[in-house]
Protein backbone atom coordinates (compact mmCIF):
# COMPACT_ATOMS: atom_id res chain seq x y z
CA UNK A 1 0.00 0.00 0.00
CA UNK A 2 1.45 3.53 -0.91
CA UNK A 3 1.17 6.29 0.92
CA UNK A 4 -2.76 6.97 1.44
CA UNK A 5 -4.10 10.38 1.02
CA UNK A 6 -4.47 13.19 4.33
CA UNK A 7 -8.09 15.02 3.41
CA UNK A 8 -8.59 17.99 5.49
CA UNK A 9 -12.17 19.56 4.25
CA UNK A 10 -11.77 19.60 0.43
CA UNK A 11 -8.01 20.12 0.34
CA UNK A 12 -6.32 16.76 -0.33
CA UNK A 13 -2.80 16.43 0.11
CA UNK A 14 -1.02 13.83 -2.25
CA UNK A 15 1.05 12.42 0.80
CA UNK A 16 0.09 12.33 4.80
CA UNK A 17 2.62 14.10 5.82
CA UNK A 18 2.87 17.77 6.95
CA UNK A 19 5.78 19.89 7.63
CA UNK A 20 6.28 21.01 11.35
CA UNK A 21 5.86 24.69 11.21
CA UNK A 22 9.10 25.84 12.86
CA UNK A 23 10.25 29.65 14.34
CA UNK A 24 12.25 31.52 14.54
CA UNK A 25 12.48 31.65 10.59
CA UNK A 26 13.52 28.03 10.16
CA UNK A 27 10.54 26.99 8.19
CA UNK A 28 9.76 29.66 5.48
CA UNK A 29 8.94 30.07 1.68
CA UNK A 30 11.71 27.99 0.61
CA UNK A 31 10.72 24.62 3.32
CA UNK A 32 7.46 25.45 3.02
CA UNK A 33 7.24 25.27 -1.16
CA UNK A 34 9.49 22.65 -1.16
CA UNK A 35 7.07 20.02 0.68
CA UNK A 36 4.13 21.13 -1.17
CA UNK A 37 5.89 20.53 -4.32
CA UNK A 38 5.96 17.20 -3.11
CA UNK A 39 2.59 16.94 -2.35
CA UNK A 40 2.79 17.18 1.32
CA UNK A 41 1.84 20.40 3.33
CA UNK A 42 4.25 23.26 3.92
CA UNK A 43 3.79 25.63 7.00
CA UNK A 44 5.30 28.72 7.08
CA UNK A 45 6.37 28.99 10.87
CA UNK A 46 4.37 32.87 12.16
CA UNK A 47 6.73 33.21 15.19
CA UNK A 48 8.72 36.44 14.66
CA UNK A 49 8.44 35.87 11.01
CA UNK A 50 9.29 39.75 10.60
CA UNK A 51 12.37 39.51 12.70
CA UNK A 52 14.54 40.71 9.59
CA UNK A 53 12.11 43.40 8.92
CA UNK A 54 13.72 47.08 9.01
CA UNK A 55 11.31 48.48 11.69
CA UNK A 56 10.79 45.13 13.56
CA UNK A 57 11.97 46.90 16.95
CA UNK A 58 9.97 50.34 16.53
CA UNK A 59 6.56 48.69 15.13
CA UNK A 60 6.68 44.52 15.56
CA UNK A 61 3.07 44.38 14.34
CA UNK A 62 3.22 45.97 11.10
CA UNK A 63 6.45 44.19 10.17
CA UNK A 64 5.26 40.79 11.30
CA UNK A 65 2.04 41.28 9.82
CA UNK A 66 4.09 41.99 6.64
CA UNK A 67 6.93 39.83 6.55
CA UNK A 68 3.87 36.67 7.25
CA UNK A 69 2.26 37.87 3.78
CA UNK A 70 5.01 38.55 1.86
CA UNK A 71 6.25 34.70 2.44
CA UNK A 72 3.28 33.37 2.03
CA UNK A 73 3.15 35.18 -1.13
CA UNK A 74 6.59 34.30 -1.88
CA UNK A 75 5.52 30.48 -1.36
CA UNK A 76 2.77 30.79 -3.52
CA UNK A 77 4.85 31.96 -6.26
CA UNK A 78 6.58 28.94 -5.94
CA UNK A 79 4.15 26.01 -5.88
CA UNK A 80 0.39 25.00 -6.69
CA UNK A 81 0.23 22.84 -3.51
CA UNK A 82 -0.64 23.45 0.01
CA UNK A 83 0.97 25.90 1.75
CA UNK A 84 -0.09 26.17 5.74
CA UNK A 85 0.74 28.79 8.87
CA UNK A 86 1.51 27.98 12.41
CA UNK A 87 0.73 30.72 14.26
CA UNK A 88 0.63 30.09 18.10
CA UNK A 89 -1.64 31.36 20.29
CA UNK A 90 0.45 32.55 22.67
CA UNK A 91 1.81 34.93 20.51
CA UNK A 92 1.66 38.61 21.85
CA UNK A 93 0.31 39.56 18.02
CA UNK A 94 -1.46 36.41 17.27
CA UNK A 95 -5.30 37.63 16.13
CA UNK A 96 -3.02 40.09 13.37
CA UNK A 97 -1.11 36.91 12.38
CA UNK A 98 -4.56 35.09 12.09
CA UNK A 99 -6.27 37.58 10.36
CA UNK A 100 -2.93 38.09 7.74
CA UNK A 101 -2.37 34.57 7.02
CA UNK A 102 -6.57 34.75 6.55
CA UNK A 103 -6.57 37.99 3.59
CA UNK A 104 -3.74 36.00 2.04
CA UNK A 105 -5.84 32.79 1.48
CA UNK A 106 -3.27 30.14 3.17
CA UNK A 107 -4.58 27.00 2.61
CA UNK A 108 -4.51 26.09 6.46
CA UNK A 109 -3.80 27.95 10.13
CA UNK A 110 -2.28 25.57 12.57
CA UNK A 111 -2.50 27.03 15.94
CA UNK A 112 -1.38 25.66 19.35
CA UNK A 113 0.71 26.76 22.36
CA UNK A 114 -2.74 27.68 24.20
CA UNK A 115 -5.84 26.88 23.38
CA UNK A 116 -7.52 28.72 19.97
CA UNK A 117 -11.01 29.24 21.49
CA UNK A 118 -11.44 31.96 19.30
CA UNK A 119 -9.78 31.31 15.88
CA UNK A 120 -12.88 30.67 13.90
CA UNK A 121 -14.02 34.42 14.59
CA UNK A 122 -11.59 35.42 12.23
CA UNK A 123 -12.82 33.42 9.21
CA UNK A 124 -14.16 36.36 7.06
CA UNK A 125 -17.23 35.04 5.01
CA UNK A 126 -15.35 34.07 1.67
CA UNK A 127 -12.39 32.34 3.08
CA UNK A 128 -11.60 28.89 2.47
CA UNK A 129 -8.78 28.42 5.43
CA UNK A 130 -8.92 25.72 7.41
CA UNK A 131 -8.18 25.67 11.06
CA UNK A 132 -5.88 22.79 13.10
CA UNK A 133 -5.91 23.31 16.57
CA UNK A 134 -2.67 21.49 18.02
CA UNK A 135 -3.65 19.67 21.00
CA UNK A 136 -1.81 17.24 23.64
CA UNK A 137 -5.11 15.69 24.70
CA UNK A 138 -8.56 14.63 24.23
CA UNK A 139 -10.12 16.81 27.15
CA UNK A 140 -8.47 19.78 24.88
CA UNK A 141 -9.81 18.86 22.17
CA UNK A 142 -12.84 18.08 23.04
CA UNK A 143 -13.07 21.74 24.47
CA UNK A 144 -12.41 23.66 21.63
CA UNK A 145 -15.31 21.30 19.58
CA UNK A 146 -17.45 22.85 22.53
CA UNK A 147 -16.56 26.43 22.30
CA UNK A 148 -16.38 26.41 18.56
CA UNK A 149 -19.48 24.93 18.03
CA UNK A 150 -21.66 27.11 20.77
CA UNK A 151 -20.10 30.60 19.71
CA UNK A 152 -19.47 30.01 16.40
CA UNK A 153 -21.35 26.61 14.90
CA UNK A 154 -18.01 25.34 13.66
CA UNK A 155 -16.07 21.96 13.98
CA UNK A 156 -12.42 21.91 13.75
CA UNK A 157 -11.33 20.85 10.42
CA UNK A 158 -8.65 18.50 12.19
CA UNK A 159 -6.75 18.21 14.71
CA UNK A 160 -3.03 17.60 15.02
CA UNK A 161 -2.06 15.87 18.55
CA UNK A 162 1.75 16.38 19.45
CA UNK A 163 3.19 14.30 21.55
CA UNK A 164 6.43 15.20 24.18
CA UNK A 165 9.41 14.32 21.88
CA UNK A 166 8.72 16.87 19.76
CA UNK A 167 11.23 19.60 19.33
CA UNK A 168 10.68 23.41 20.77
CA UNK A 169 8.44 24.28 23.14
CA UNK A 170 6.30 21.46 24.89
CA UNK A 171 2.96 21.28 26.03
CA UNK A 172 3.40 19.47 28.71
CA UNK A 173 4.59 19.60 32.45
CA UNK A 174 8.32 18.73 33.17
CA UNK A 175 7.63 15.45 34.88
CA UNK A 176 5.17 13.88 31.90
CA UNK A 177 7.91 14.35 29.27
CA UNK A 178 9.29 11.32 29.83
CA UNK A 179 6.10 9.52 31.68
CA UNK A 180 5.18 6.83 29.61
CA UNK A 181 1.62 7.16 30.22
CA UNK A 182 1.97 10.65 27.79
CA UNK A 183 3.33 9.02 24.63
CA UNK A 184 2.06 9.87 21.77
CA UNK A 185 0.82 6.15 20.88
CA UNK A 186 -1.75 6.82 23.70
CA UNK A 187 -2.59 10.80 23.00
CA UNK A 188 -3.50 10.09 19.62
CA UNK A 189 -5.81 7.29 20.41
CA UNK A 190 -7.48 9.40 23.35
CA UNK A 191 -7.86 12.63 20.90
CA UNK A 192 -9.59 10.16 18.29
CA UNK A 193 -11.86 8.66 20.57
CA UNK A 194 -12.75 11.68 21.67
CA UNK A 195 -13.40 13.46 18.51
CA UNK A 196 -14.90 9.95 16.50
CA UNK A 197 -18.63 10.66 18.46
CA UNK A 198 -18.46 14.55 18.09
CA UNK A 199 -17.90 14.08 14.27
CA UNK A 200 -20.44 11.52 13.88
CA UNK A 201 -23.19 13.51 15.58
CA UNK A 202 -22.72 15.88 12.94
CA UNK A 203 -21.95 14.00 10.04
CA UNK A 204 -18.51 15.42 10.00
CA UNK A 205 -14.99 13.98 9.24
CA UNK A 206 -12.40 15.15 11.92
CA UNK A 207 -9.04 13.64 10.71
CA UNK A 208 -5.87 13.40 13.58
CA UNK A 209 -2.51 14.13 13.03
CA UNK A 210 -0.04 12.71 15.14
CA UNK A 211 3.15 14.83 15.59
CA UNK A 212 6.43 14.55 17.44
CA UNK A 213 9.03 12.43 17.36
CA UNK A 214 8.24 10.57 14.26
CA UNK A 215 11.28 9.78 12.12
CA UNK A 216 10.45 6.72 9.70
CA UNK A 217 8.13 5.51 7.14
CA UNK A 218 7.49 2.65 9.45
CA UNK A 219 6.61 5.38 11.94
CA UNK A 220 3.97 6.82 9.45
CA UNK A 221 2.64 3.64 8.84
CA UNK A 222 2.37 2.60 12.53
CA UNK A 223 0.30 5.55 13.56
CA UNK A 224 -1.41 5.69 10.25
CA UNK A 225 -2.70 1.79 11.61
CA UNK A 226 -3.49 3.22 14.75
CA UNK A 227 -6.04 5.36 13.03
CA UNK A 228 -4.36 9.08 12.34
CA UNK A 229 -5.03 9.99 8.84
CA UNK A 230 -1.83 11.89 8.77
CA UNK A 231 1.62 13.08 10.40
CA UNK A 232 3.76 16.13 10.95
CA UNK A 233 7.02 16.10 10.79
CA UNK A 234 9.51 18.76 11.89
CA UNK A 235 13.06 17.72 12.74
CA UNK A 236 13.54 15.66 9.62
CA UNK A 237 12.61 18.64 7.31
CA UNK A 238 15.50 20.65 9.12
CA UNK A 239 18.33 18.57 7.61
CA UNK A 240 17.47 19.11 3.73
CA UNK A 241 19.06 22.03 1.22
CA UNK A 242 16.06 23.79 0.87
CA UNK A 243 15.58 24.37 4.90
CA UNK A 244 15.21 28.18 5.34
CA UNK A 245 18.41 28.00 8.45
CA UNK A 246 21.42 28.86 7.83
CA UNK A 247 23.97 25.41 6.83
CA UNK A 248 25.62 25.51 10.40
CA UNK A 249 21.87 25.06 12.00
CA UNK A 250 21.53 22.42 10.08
CA UNK A 251 25.22 20.81 11.22
CA UNK A 252 23.91 21.14 15.18
CA UNK A 253 21.71 18.40 14.41
CA UNK A 254 24.67 16.22 12.44
CA UNK A 255 26.50 16.73 14.95
CA UNK A 256 24.46 16.39 18.02
CA UNK A 257 24.58 12.69 20.29
CA UNK A 258 21.57 11.58 21.99
CA UNK A 259 23.08 13.12 25.48
CA UNK A 260 22.85 16.51 23.65
CA UNK A 261 19.06 16.31 23.49
CA UNK A 262 18.14 18.31 26.64
CA UNK A 263 14.88 20.26 28.03
CA UNK A 264 15.14 23.58 28.89
CA UNK A 265 13.02 26.22 30.91
CA UNK A 266 11.82 28.06 28.40
CA UNK A 267 11.74 32.22 28.96
CA UNK A 268 8.04 32.10 27.83
CA UNK A 269 7.25 29.70 30.80
CA UNK A 270 7.04 26.48 28.96
CA UNK A 271 9.63 23.33 28.59
CA UNK A 272 11.04 23.20 25.73
CA UNK A 273 13.77 20.43 23.94
CA UNK A 274 17.09 21.82 22.64
CA UNK A 275 20.42 20.65 21.52
CA UNK A 276 22.98 21.20 24.09
CA UNK A 277 25.81 23.51 23.62
CA UNK A 278 28.22 26.89 25.59
CA UNK A 279 24.71 29.14 25.61
CA UNK A 280 22.89 26.89 27.26
CA UNK A 281 25.41 25.15 29.75
CA UNK A 282 26.12 28.94 31.06
CA UNK A 283 22.35 29.72 31.22
CA UNK A 284 21.70 26.46 33.69
CA UNK A 285 24.66 27.46 35.92
CA UNK A 286 22.74 30.51 36.37
CA UNK A 287 24.99 33.24 33.74
CA UNK A 288 22.20 36.01 32.87
CA UNK A 289 22.76 36.82 29.84
CA UNK A 290 21.64 40.83 29.93
CA UNK A 291 19.22 42.37 27.22
CA UNK A 292 16.41 44.83 26.57
CA UNK A 293 13.22 43.07 24.98
CA UNK A 294 12.99 44.44 21.65
CA UNK A 295 9.69 42.55 20.86
CA UNK A 296 7.92 41.09 23.40
CA UNK A 297 6.48 38.47 21.27
CA UNK A 298 5.50 35.57 23.50
CA UNK A 299 2.53 36.89 26.08
CA UNK A 300 3.70 34.90 28.70
CA UNK A 301 7.31 35.96 28.52
CA UNK A 302 8.46 37.44 32.16
CA UNK A 303 10.95 40.14 30.53
CA UNK A 304 12.57 40.79 34.20
CA UNK A 305 13.27 37.52 35.24
CA UNK A 306 14.16 35.77 31.70
CA UNK A 307 18.19 35.14 31.49
CA UNK A 308 17.59 35.93 28.05
CA UNK A 309 15.64 36.92 25.27
CA UNK A 310 14.69 33.65 23.46
CA UNK A 311 13.63 35.33 20.24
CA UNK A 312 17.35 36.80 19.65
CA UNK A 313 19.09 33.39 20.56
CA UNK A 314 16.65 31.62 17.85
CA UNK A 315 16.88 34.47 15.19
CA UNK A 316 20.99 34.32 16.01
CA UNK A 317 20.99 30.70 15.66
CA UNK A 318 18.63 30.37 12.42
CA UNK A 319 21.64 32.22 11.43
CA UNK A 320 24.43 30.19 12.66
CA UNK A 321 25.15 32.07 15.38
CA UNK A 322 25.61 29.90 18.50
CA UNK A 323 27.30 32.40 21.13
CA UNK A 324 24.04 33.62 22.16
CA UNK A 325 21.89 31.47 20.60
CA UNK A 326 20.83 27.36 20.46
CA UNK A 327 18.72 24.71 18.71
CA UNK A 328 15.42 23.38 18.86
CA UNK A 329 15.19 20.20 17.94
CA UNK A 330 12.96 16.88 18.48
CA UNK A 331 13.87 13.89 20.47
CA UNK A 332 15.34 11.65 17.41
CA UNK A 333 17.73 14.60 16.21
CA UNK A 334 21.11 12.81 17.12
CA UNK A 335 19.45 10.33 14.53
CA UNK A 336 20.12 12.93 11.28
CA UNK A 337 23.24 12.04 9.91
CA UNK A 338 23.56 14.34 6.55
CA UNK A 339 21.64 16.90 4.66
CA UNK A 340 19.35 15.62 1.91
CA UNK A 341 16.89 16.95 -0.64
CA UNK A 342 13.02 17.35 0.37
CA UNK A 343 12.15 15.20 -2.78
CA UNK A 344 15.11 12.32 -1.37
CA UNK A 345 13.76 12.49 2.42
CA UNK A 346 9.89 11.95 0.84
CA UNK A 347 11.07 9.12 -1.39
CA UNK A 348 12.68 7.50 1.58
CA UNK A 349 10.00 8.10 3.98
CA UNK A 350 7.74 6.33 1.42
CA UNK A 351 10.13 3.39 0.85
CA UNK A 352 9.67 2.82 3.89
CA UNK A 353 6.63 3.26 4.73
CA UNK A 354 6.00 0.09 1.58
CA UNK A 355 8.63 -1.94 3.44
CA UNK A 356 7.10 -2.07 6.83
Amino acid sequence: MDFPVLKIGDLISRIPIIQGGMGVGISMSGLASAVANEGGIGVIAGAMVGIDEPDITENPVAANVRALKKVICKARSLTQGIIGVNIMVALTHYADLVKAAIEESVDVIFSGAGLPLDLPGYLTEKAKTKLVPIVSSGRAARLICQKWLSKYNYLPDAFVVEGPKAGGHLGFKPEQIDDPAFNLENLVQDVIQTVAPIARERNAVIPVIAAGGIFTGADIRNFINLGAAGVQMGTRFVATYECDADPDFKETYIKANKEDLMIIKSPVGMPGRAIRNQFLSEVATGDKKPFNCPYHCVKTCERAKSPYCIALALAGARKGKFKNGFAFAGYNAYRVTKIISVKELIQSLRDEFLLS
